[in-house]
């Protein structure tokens, strides 16, 4: 197993990891947004006003992507484990 093999498959997992985690981090993050500009007009210091409604969010895009989330990583999966005796070799 080269060094090739190993900079193409970290490369992959990298991809992967950014592409199963950007729906969840971007619904967060405008959640968040609109969450902060929200307690910014009406000066309301609630702590759970800005944590909750984020992890709703997250869970709601969680669910909402999960299928495809699910295809994503059994396809990489099949993948990396049908290169092995490619790699092996």
């Amino acid at each position: 197993m080269g060094s090739e093999h190993v900079l193409d498959i970290t490369r992959q997992a990298i991809k992967m990891l950014v592409l199963l985690s950007g729906p969840v981090l971007t619904f967060g993050l405008v959640v968040g947004v609109l969450t902060n500009v929200f307690q910014a007009v009406t000066q309301i210091t609630e702590t759970t006003l800005a944590v909750v409604p984020k992890i709703l969010a997250m869970l709601l895009a969680f669910v909402i992507f999960a299928p495809w989330m699910l295809d994503l990583i059994v396809n990489f999966t099949t993948q990396l484990y049908e290169s092995i005796p490619g790699i092996i070799r």
